[in-house]
């Protein structure tokens, strides 16, 4: 936390998560303060060549620059006086801050904020753009007069003279009762991606309809205070919008996703009161991740995952019978449910599951949730840890689960994750050994802080697993002791929305 400047002693431990996966995704800028440079020029020749170089290759080397640094150019002769203020800039806040400051960002509104803030304003006013890439990380903005008019100037400079990128984070906390974004931020027309993080998002009800992002391929929302209604309406503004991120969302959800465009959807440390893929033709991943209801009072009602019309779902995780109500098309599934036209989802080939193993009601929705995805060949369960005394153990879950199809016919990658020893663990994974006939990899990773008595109990499950009547002979089966910390996934966002990333999971490796 401190590297982000973060003050840690007012921060919740939820808190500190959420802010730890707000910065941990931020984009890299395309520029850097401390290149490596290497100059084969022998040292006795003093000519100036770099300056008989054309315009255009000028415009180019400037635009590689740190704005600081390229407009110090301008002062280098007449030939470059010109160069900066026509090439376009990326412009980073971490770059203006005071000398020996270096990139770290302040941890509270001060000189160092303060000056980053003017500069911003500086670059902005003076340079024509366009900005392929602007990164403002820096800036305390508050409720008040001056930082709204500050804010609403900044947007209208972005609009009009071209933003491709953008990265806006506010450095005050919470963000939910601070200063909201101005509707403005829907005029910037030309970009591409954009990532806010930690403001109150503005209000879409009062906005004309034609505000729109028509270029807008990447969309996160990282700590933000955000409505149903102003979620489904950037979504109905974005024709073109592939990636959507929602992480550590401020104020309970009900995600309605209707876009023909969308490809990539992750959910992260939110409240989400319903998860609803009502029309998503081309979407290809589907992320939900821990869910926290129990943040607004809400630890008894589960999230509702309704698919519905997505043909190209490939990729969904993490399901968690103990914590979502899953529903394909109009049925919903419960223990028991069979498997039929209704039910399944045949275009999913990769599914992450959490559950506690420790308790019956969660392991006896898992074949359930299996048979809605008969074409599964990639299977990702993570074992949760526990803190209650059990109290009801079904032995026979797996001896009287009617077949799955996709363990029988298709399953050749199983990753379980965090192997804790316990019995209803090692008979799911009898279970697949001796039901799942292509299985080609089975990659186990046991629990790291295990004690003395847990490590000799897992030790004589994987004997007894070693003993099974496996249905496929050719199965690598490989054991490794987790290096994860604890309650921490092989996935991370970064991954999952990595398009050309074929295992988002990570499913046969650890980092």
């Amino acid at each position: 936390m401190s590297v982000h400047g973060l003050p840690t002693e007012k921060m919740s431990p939820v808190e500190e998560v959420m802010l730890i996966f707000l910065y941990g995704y931020l984009p890299s800028p395309p520029v850097s303060t401390t290149p490596s440079l290497c100059c084969a020029a022998a040292a006795a020749d003093k000519a100036d060549r770099v300056s008989r170089l054309p315009d255009n290759l000028l415009r180019r080397v400037v635009s590689l620059l740190p704005a600081k640094d390229g407009a110090r150019t301008t002062v280098l002769s007449s030939r470059w006086r010109g160069i900066w203020r026509s090439a376009p800039t990326v412009l980073v806040d971490t770059h203006l801050l005071p000398s020996g400051h270096g990139e770290r960002r302040p941890a509270r509104a001060c000189a160092a904020s303060r000056t980053a803030t003017a500069a911003v304003s500086a670059a902005l006013e003076s340079h024509p753009g366009p900005f392929p890439f602007v990164s403002l990380t820096c800036s305390f903005m508050m409720d008040g007069g001056t930082h709204s008019g500050l804010l609403a100037r900044w947007f209208q400079l972005l609009a009009t003279k071209g933003v491709d990128e953008l990265v806006f984070v506010n450095r005050s906390w919470p963000p939910s009762r601070g200063l909201p974004l101005p509707s403005s931020l829907f005029s910037c027309a030309s970009l591409c991606r954009l990532f806010i993080g930690a403001w109150v998002f503005p209000d879409t009800a009062a906005l004309p309809r034609r505000a729109a992002f028509p270029n807008l391929r990447h969309l996160v929302l990282a700590c933000v205070a955000i409505k149903d209604y102003d979620l489904e309406f950037v979504l109905a503004a974005s024709p073109v919008l592939e990636i959507l991120t929602v992480t550590g969302s401020l104020t309970p959800l009900r995600a309605r996703l209707t876009s023909h465009s969308l490809r990539c959807v992750q959910l992260c440390l939110s409240t989400l009161e319903e998860v609803a893929v009502v029309d998503a033709p081309s979407l290809e991943r589907l992320f939900i991740y821990k869910n926290w209801n129990e943040r607004h009072g809400l630890s008894n009602v589960k999230t509702t995952v309704k698919i519905g019309h997505a043909p190209k779902l490939r990729v969904l995780g993490y399901l968690e019978p103990g914590v979502h109500l899953l529903q394909i098309s109009n049925t919903i599934i419960q223990a028991g449910t069979k498997a039929s036209m209704h039910t399944t989802v045949p275009s999913v080939q990769m599914l992450a599951v959490q559950l506690q193993f420790a308790f019956c009601s969660e392991v006896e929705m898992l074949p359930s949730f299996l048979r809605c995805f008969p074409s599964v060949e990639t299977l990702v369960v993570e074992s949760r840890a526990h803190r209650e005394t059990l109290i009801n153990l079904n032995f026979k879950i797996w001896q009287q689960a009617s077949p799955i199809e996709c363990v029988q016919s298709h399953l050749k990658t199983l990753a379980f994750h965090e192997l804790q020893g316990k019995h209803n663990e090692f008979a799911f994974l009898k279970f697949i050994a001796e039901n799942a006939r292509r299985l080609e990899r089975m990659f186990i990773l046991i629990k790291n802080e295990l004690s003395y008595t847990e490590r000799q109990v897992v030790a004589a499950g994987v004997g007894s697993l070693y003993c099974a009547n496996w249905a496929s002979r050719d199965c690598n089966v490989q054991y490794k002791i987790s290096s994860l910390p604890v309650g921490c996934s092989t996935w991370s966002l970064p991954r999952g929305s990595d398009l050309f990333l074929d295992d988002p999971f990570e499913a046969f490796r650890e980092e």
